[in-house]
């Protein structure tokens, strides 16, 4: 193809700023537990003009969401640990260093199944789904936190906070395939 028939690179942005993510030392980033994994918010759609979010996950033992789907895209790196993930009914496990990417729309779910926890980053395209996790989570101090214990009357209350906000980041739960 003719490289004069492609649109030129837009100007820079001035009003855009360089964004640096200093996990364990900024406070003003968003710490939230959701349902014993601890997720730092790094990017926000606010920092990325809303093209993508950046989400530290420590996952514990055993953790991971339900089936679900949604309307924006999302890869997962593994730092640490081991995930099993289901994908439309099928499952591949993803080890450290390993990255998957699931298309919107897809069924799917992951859960730790090493014994320790398990830390990755997710992206999501584009950015939102940062805003679901701070409205059902609980505000810790920092990445490291360890998650608040969450009994079975507590688990009801996220349930239900969950399910009221789906709708609003256009997610919904599905049944395991």
């Amino acid at each position: 193809m003719n490289p004069s028939s492609f649109p030129p690179v837009p100007p820079d942005d001035p009003h855009r700023n360089l964004v640096i993510a200093r996990p364990d030392k900024d406070s003003a980033l968003s710490h939230v537990s959701v349902v014993g994994g601890i997720y730092t918010v790094l990017l926000s759609g606010a920092d990325t003009a809303g093209r993508h979010c950046l989400i530290d996950m420590h996952v514990p033992s055993g953790g991971g969401p339900p089936p679900h789907r949604h309307d924006f895209e999302e890869t997962f790196s593994l730092l640490e640990g081991e995930l099993e993930f289901t994908f439309r009914g099928t499952k591949a496990n993803l080890k450290a260093g390993e990255t998957l990417h699931v298309p919107a729309n897809a069924p799917h779910h992951f859960q730790n199944i090493s014994d320790r926890p398990a830390r990755l980053l997710c992206t999501c395209s584009p950015a939102g789904q940062e805003e679901f996790f701070v409205a059902v989570g609980v505000p810790v101090a920092s990445r490291t936190t360890a998650a608040p214990p969450l009994d079975a009357a507590g688990l009801a209350v996220f349930r239900a906070k969950s399910a009221s906000l789906l709708p609003q980041f256009k997610t919904e739960m599905v049944r395991p395939a």
